[in-house]
């Protein structure tokens, strides 16, 4: 720890949107000390840090008007915002003997530079866990991708721990591919469900019935993905290489461009990476 730093440091957050209320709730759930939330100052944002700040007992601050007397501050806005709410806020408080993260899954520590240069320590330190509006995730067992200088990992590593996380370490050359896994992991994998409802559509089902009907053939997949691997829980007509049921999947998709597409690029990844039989007919009617 740094020499002044408590094995449990006063934590401001900056930001309080989805990702910087769910942190703020569970480090005072778990006997931190949130002191400040800091708002950009727009009216919804206001509104959610005075929420936050309450539920928190913690000090609401504009990014004028804080105080950021806390050991550790931690930049909970959008990625496109981060180096510049650092520089904004460079010059409110003494920053030599401070730690200060981001929680940025694609960009490096190097957002902060400008706090760096004044004397703390920084680091990016990204939960690998979806934020959505009308959600609140536990973050036990959540992996915290961490990324920066020796002594704010060290505060972050005690931190996640005691969240009940998990660490991964990430050189700074691989966070865009760490950022990119993440991606493929909800976001696309909701886009590819909202494809899924297209296709439901196309066999007279509404998208809300799809939904529902659907739930149990995805939880079974991902409970054997997660207990037998992809090799195993990989299911149907692309394993069997039942090349003609493919091909009429292809003809009743074409009427939805960009499902047949999808189905395209997933199968072919199949052919490549799971094991499937007659290959060489299915490699020729997916292109």
């Amino acid at each position: 720890m740094l020499p002044a730093m408590p094995a449990r440091p006063r934590v401001a957050i900056v930001g309080a949107g989805r990702l910087g209320s769910t942190l703020a709730r569970e480090l005072a759930r778990h006997g931190y000390r949130v002191s400040e939330i800091v708002s950009s100052g727009r009216h919804n944002s206001v509104r959610s840090a005075r929420e936050l700040a309450k539920k928190v007992r913690a000090r609401l601050a504009s990014r004028q008007t804080a105080y950021l007397d806390a050991n550790l501050i931690w930049f909970c806005v959008p990625d496109r915002t981060i180096a510049a709410a650092a520089q904004q806020l460079a010059d409110t408080t003494i920053w030599k003997g401070k730690v200060a993260f981001h929680s940025s899954g694609a960009l490096t520590s190097d957002e902060l530079a400008s706090l760096r240069r004044r004397g703390a320590a920084v680091a990016s330190v990204h939960p690998f866990m979806t934020f959505v509006r009308g959600s609140m995730p536990s973050l036990q067992g959540v992996p915290f991708g961490l990324e920066g200088d020796t002594v704010a990992l060290r505060v972050a590593r005690r931190i996640v721990r005691d969240l009940g996380g998990e660490v991964i370490s990430i050189p700074k050359n691989r966070k865009v591919a760490y950022h990119a896994w993440g991606t493929f992991a909800s976001p696309l994998l909701v886009a590819l469900l909202a494809i899924t409802e297209q296709a439901a559509r196309l066999a007279g089902i509404s998208a809300a019935t799809s939904r529902r009907k659907m739930l149990p053939i995805i939880r079974q997949t991902l409970e054997n993905y997660a207990r037998l691997g992809p090799a195993a829980a990989f299911s149907g007509p692309i394993v069997r290489g039942d090349a003609g049921i493919v091909r009429q999947h292809l003809h009743v998709l074409s009427r939805i461009p960009q499902a047949s597409a999808a189905y395209k690029v997933l199968a072919q990844s199949a052919l490549r990476y799971l094991p499937v039989e007659n290959r060489k007919e299915l490699r020729k009617i997916l292109g």
